[in-house]
Formats: structure tokens, sequence, C-alpha cells
């Protein structure tokens, strides 16, 4: 949640770096809320943006940061799932 004590919104406001999910969360939400001011942005369609953005960045983070560390612990512990697409799974 981005409802953070005042003084860490002071710190995160001048520019600290986030060192909590609830404070990430209140920097990213700031970010968003700027945007829409500074864009007098209204309405659906600015909402909308917004959101497709930050939809954009959790895939990005998932691809770039999650998929290459699952990777990995695939290769140290084994799967866990042996359903593929490809029917693979079959044997056939």
């Amino acid at each position: 949640m981005p409802y953070i004590k005042p003084e860490d919104r002071v710190r995160i406001d001048a520019g600290g770096t986030p060192t909590t999910a609830g404070e990430l969360n209140y920097a990213i939400t700031r970010l968003c809320d700027a945007y829409l001011i500074d864009n007098k942005a209204g309405g659906y369609a600015a909402i909308n943006d917004v959101i497709g953005v930050l939809e954009c960045c959790k895939l990005e983070m998932y691809q770039v940061q999650a998929v290459p560390y699952e990777q990995v612990k695939m290769k140290e512990n084994g799967e866990a799932m042996t359903w593929r697409a490809d029917r693979s799974h079959e044997g056939a």
C-alpha cells in the first residue's frame, strides 16, 4: 500500500530510493499521479494508459528478472510441471 509514514514520504519525494515494498508502491503511485496532473489527463483513456504502462513494466520485470532466476532454480531443483503445450510430455 502507498500509505507510508509522512517522514518516509518526504524522503521518497526528495528522490530517495524506496527500501520497502510499501515505499516502492508509494513512489510508483506518486509518479503516476504526477503524469496525470502534468498532462492534464482525465477520464478513462488516461487511467487506462497508466494501467497499460504498469502492466508492461510488470511483464518486462518478469521477463528480465524472474524468468532467468526461475530457469536457474529449475536446473538446480528439477521442474515442477511436466505438461507441455507441444504434447512432448506424452512421450510419443
